[in-house]
């Protein structure tokens, strides 16, 4: 069972989807909304599939600018994540081998795909500058923001 704060703001990203706006918009609002209301999410963004499956493209986001606007699958964790259809946390990106740096304040990252019809079409990517801040929840949590956005694809 998530935590209380989490059920609201999932309450939130339903309305979001369910407001008939854009779904650029639905995203960046999402991202906001995520960046704003979680302490430890300092960078949120939406990455998604190209049409080649080869590239995922960066969408909407919230945080600093990043060069990384397109990540080929299989690079770096937001790669893996979308070859392997499997959420990946790192708690400590200094450890990891094939992670792509975005900023020196990253300690550590959160990404969780997008799965429609059993089709990976997008990911959530979160970076933390607070060291090991991910748990159980965020993983539940982010995962059922991932199944609520997943209709917009």
């Amino acid at each position: 069972m998530i935590n209380s704060d989490y059920h609201i703001i999932l309450q939130d990203v339903e309305s979001l989807v369910n407001s008939g706006i854009s779904r650029n918009d639905i995203l960046a609002a999402i991202c906001d909304l995520l960046k704003n209301k979680v302490y430890h999410y300092d960078w949120v963004g939406f990455y998604i599939l190209d049409e080649l499956k080869s590239n995922l493209i960066l969408g909407s986001y919230c945080g600093k600018v990043t060069e990384h606007t397109i990540i080929p699958v299989g690079k770096g964790v937001c790669g893996q994540v979308a070859q392997s259809n499997k959420l990946k946390i790192v708690q400590d990106v200094s450890q990891e081998g094939n992670y792509i740096a975005c900023s020196l304040d990253v300690q550590s990252e959160i990404v969780v795909p997008v799965i429609k019809e059993d089709k990976f079409v997008a990911e959530i990517d979160i970076d933390s500058h607070s060291p090991s801040p991910f748990t159980n929840d965020d993983e539940q949590f982010l995962t059922m923001v991932c199944q609520i956005v997943s209709g917009l694809f």
